[in-house]
């Protein structure tokens, strides 16, 4: 694959930035649309977007659209009906169904024409849409223009546009689930695509990787649950004198996942990694910078993304990529609050403790279970 070139690649840091230039990319496509998104919400921007893919399927666009059913369970039946009307084409991910609700589609991709790329954290709904300080979710995304790259996210959304009524060949998707994902000692390659199974996932493995020897981590992490292997990483490289820096949730949609996250600080914090969190508005990014390697994209840094999930994300190898990462980063820290072990430990009473505890047993433990269980079934 051909990774983006810098001079393709525009950060977009708030929902002021990426939804207008999402817009404009809509106004502008000539042969084809595709947008997939977790969440799509009957809202202000809803209907914004629905407008723009209408007007494109009018003049003659090829329009493709994939919402995750329980992240869009919201959305009316109906929605898309004037879209469908007019020749687009929609479909609703893995529809909700008491057996089978726990594998979904988490990414956020739009890819029009084959050549323009928008990827990130941002869903299609109001509360994304601000600048993350004074209002909307603090989120991130790109915009790429690389035409190689645009053909293999439009293949892959293919594919799961064909998977998405969850009716087609299911020993086949029972099959892949199953099958053990091959151990890699490299990164597999710029586009990190993963699918539900067992074993690590491109992404696990490029980040084990690129953390063995980094000397400089900075992760923001909306949701963070990293397996052990992910947090061995993350100490062992405080402890040979590296600096890692996190900045977590400070305020979440999911306490529960919150509360997971927090029953690592101590081990964390006490290997000398540094720990912050972000205060003004809900965080929903995902950055990690390591030395010179950057992943933006939809995973977060917890078992759900990492093994139960249809994510993306991109790794980029060019140094002024880096570069512009770590100065969002920086300017993320100036809104976020430190954890310091001491005040920590005196903070967390037996109450509290059991809380993250439990929360972590929830979602590392039942909710990999139960997905398990019900793919089994299938």
């Amino acid at each position: 694959m051909v990774a983006p070139k810098t001079s393709a690649l525009r950060w977009l840091c708030t929902g002021q930035e990426i939804f207008p230039a999402m817009l404009a990319a809509l106004a502008a496509a000539q042969k084809s649309i595709r947008l997939e998104t977790y969440i799509y919400a009957d809202g202000k921007l809803g209907r914004q977007f629905l407008a723009a893919l209408l007007a494109a399927a009018q003049r003659g666009v090829r329009v493709r659209v994939l919402v995750d059913a329980m992240g869009s369970w919201l959305l009316p039946n109906n929605f898309f009906d004037p879209l469908v009307a007019v020749g687009g084409e929609v479909r609703r991910f893995n529809p909700l169904h008491l057996w089978r609700f726990g594998v979904r589609d988490h990414r956020k991709l739009l890819v029009c024409d084959e050549s323009t790329i928008f990827l990130g954290g941002f869903n299609v709904a109001d509360e994304y849409d601000g600048d993350g300080v004074t209002r909307g979710w603090c989120d991130l995304g790109v915009h790429i223009e690389n035409p190689a790259l645009a053909r293999e996210l439009a293949a892959s959304f293919e594919a799961l546009f064909t998977l998405a009524d969850f009716r087609r060949k299911p020993l086949l998707r029972l099959r892949l689930f199953k099958r053990k994902r091959k151990p890699q000692k490299k990164p597999a390659g710029e586009l990190l695509l993963t699918h539900p199974g067992r074993g690590a996932s491109p992404f696990q493995t490029a980040l084990h990787h690129d953390l063995a020897g980094a000397r400089a981590v900075r992760m923001i992490s909306a949701y963070f649950l990293p397996t052990h292997r992910v947090r061995r990483d993350l100490m062992r490289a405080a402890r040979r004198g590296g600096r890692v820096q996190l900045i977590l949730a400070g305020k979440s949609d999911v306490r529960l996942s919150q509360l997971a996250a927090r029953s690592f600080y101590h081990r964390l914090l006490k290997a000398g990694v540094e720990i912050y969190e972000y205060q003004p508005q809900i965080l929903h990014a995902k950055l990690i910078v390591s030395d010179g390697i950057t992943y933006v994209g939809s995973s977060n840094l917890d078992i759900r993304s990492f093994n139960l999930n249809y994510e993306l994300m991109l790794r980029l190898k060019d140094p002024a990529a880096a570069v512009a990462a770590r100065k969002i980063f920086e300017r993320t820290l100036q809104h976020s609050q430190k954890i310091e072990l001491h005040q920590w430990r005196k903070a967390q009473a037996f109450w509290h403790r059991w809380q993250h505890r439990w929360a972590h047993f929830l979602l590392a433990r039942i909710d990999p279970f139960v997905a398990l269980r019900q793919f089994h079934a299938l």
